[in-house]
């Protein structure tokens, strides 16, 4: 296992988890939500643009 697949791997938990934690957070509603619905969804943004970096890396480098 590569250090790119393991950033890779990394990054989709952290996408996922933001993204259930931002759905959870929606679906309950109140005041919380709307504290925290922009962190939630800014943090899965971030973390998805990582993940697809680290795969064109991955990509770029098979290639090779």
């Amino acid at each position: 296992m590569t250090i790119l697949t393991l950033f890779i791997a990394i990054g989709m938990l952290v996408t996922l988890a933001s993204l259930a934690s931002g759905i959870t957070s929606m679906g309950h509603g109140g005041t919380f939500d709307r504290k925290h619905e922009l962190q939630f969804m800014s943090t899965r943004v971030v973390a998805q643009a990582v993940t697809i970096l680290c795969v064109l890396a991955a990509i770029y480098f098979a290639t090779r």
